[in-house]
């Protein structure tokens, strides 16, 4: 069996990011830059008040002088004149600085009357102006490559005078669900058979991912009919399959994929939940072959699909982030396998995250799954630890799931 580690090298090894495409500003928001966003301009373009008051020359502007004002300079009316000795002009925040002033007088430090304002403090030179380029200078990389546009980057990138974005496409990650016993939500159930849970799940954590996911009809355990499901899916991605991923009889994903030119890289992982674990090549589409049960699924779809999607849509290298927590309540020593628990989260007195596994982890028990705040994560082998020890977890709404 592979580690963990090994695993999820040779998964993301594999991959590489997806091509790119140019969207609206607007709809940039969590799309990942294919390119740099270089600023269009600089900004401010010009000198300008950072408040509201009187352009002066500072050298004029001692506590009680009198100035005559010329002018005013509203923001986007610049004043087209000079300031010269004895003037001043009325200005606005965001107006650009008239030529021949260096200074502010404070609106609350002045007093108006008629075409004339008193100083009631001494102006300091630069005091109050913003000057030209203090934001960013025409051509400055202000985004970078790869970087998942938040609000604010959206709105930098607008103030750059980018109307359109250049970024990778949303990877399509085909998702198929297989067995004899599994049916859609709401559809009659067959004797012995189960809801399918496994795809919806899955397509949900692709969105959280940055994904496009797309829900393949679900597959019976015949090798023809998942070999013609999954030949739909050859314009993906990367196709994800759920169920038959093991050895037993009616395990038939490698053995209905070998025909249509699967090549299987490695199979099984020292995991829990998660064992049987599948990745390969149909063809040129990667495929992740994930557990049938529900947890495991979902569990393996957190440690490898999470970030196969963050490498295709151009994050490599971006896994889940691990954050450290105070143990809840005792644990046993581990055994050869990873383990990852379902645990809920509180805080201490300090604000530190205290992480208290779920005393049963059936890989069947979706509530249990749902309920959790964070995997707690623990190496092969690990030995006993007692409540108050240190831990590393993955907090799920970290991730979206």
């Amino acid at each position: 069996m592979l580690s963990v580690e090994e695993a999820l090298n040779r998964i993301l090894g594999a991959l590489q990011p997806v091509g790119a495409e140019t969207v609206a500003l607007s709809e940039g928001w969590g799309r990942v830059l294919a390119s740099p966003v270089l600023a269009r301009l600089t900004q401010p373009p010009a000198d300008v008040s950072a408040m509201d008051g009187y352009a002066v020359r500072a050298a004029d502007a001692t506590e009680g002088a009198r100035l005559t004002v010329i002018g005013a300079a509203p923001a986007g009316h610049p004043f087209a004149g000079k300031i010269g000795p004895g003037q001043a002009v009325r200005i606005f925040t965001g107006a650009v600085l008239p030529a021949g002033a260096d200074g502010i007088l404070l609106q609350e430090d002045a007093e108006a009357s008629g075409d004339e304002v008193a100083a009631k403090e001494a102006v300091q030179p630069g005091r109050w102006i913003r000057r030209a380029g203090l934001d960013f200078q025409l051509g400055e990389e202000l985004l970078p490559a790869g970087r998942k546009l938040t609000a604010r980057d959206i709105g930098l990138a607008a103030a750059a005078n980018h109307p359109w974005l250049g970024v990778h496409r949303a990877p399509r990650i085909g998702i198929l669900a297989t067995g004899d016993e599994i049916s859609l939500p709401g559809e009659p159930l067959a004797p012995g058979g189960i809801v399918s849970s496994n795809a919806h799940a899955l397509a949900a954590l692709v969105r959280s991912a940055g994904g496009a996911p797309l829900i393949l009809p679900i597959a019976p355990d015949d090798a023809p009919a998942i070999a013609a499901t999954a030949r739909a899916a050859r314009g993906c991605d990367l196709l994800v399959t759920t169920g038959g991923a093991s050895v037993g009889e009616h395990d038939l994903v490698q053995k209905a994929l070998g025909p249509e030119g699967f090549a299987l890289d490695f199979w099984k992982i020292a995991m829990r939940p998660g064992k049987p674990l599948i990745w390969g090549r149909l063809g040129d589409t990667p495929l992740l072959g994930l557990p049938g049960n529900p947890v495991s699924s979902l569990v393996c779809g957190i440690v490898f699909l999470w970030p196969a999607i963050a490498a295709l849509g151009g994050r490599p290298g971006l896994s889940p982030p691990v954050r450290r927590a105070i143990l809840g309540a005792p644990l046993a020593g581990n055994d050869r396998r990873a383990d990852y628990l379902r645990a809920s989260l509180s805080t201490d007195a300090g604000g530190g995250w205290i992480a208290t596994a779920f005393p049963r982890q059936d890989s069947s028990m979706l509530k249990t799954m749902a309920r959790a705040d964070a995997l707690l994560l623990r190496q092969p082998h690990a030995p006993p630890l007692e409540a108050g020890e240190t831990v590393d977890v993955l907090i799920l709404a970290e991730l979206g799931v």
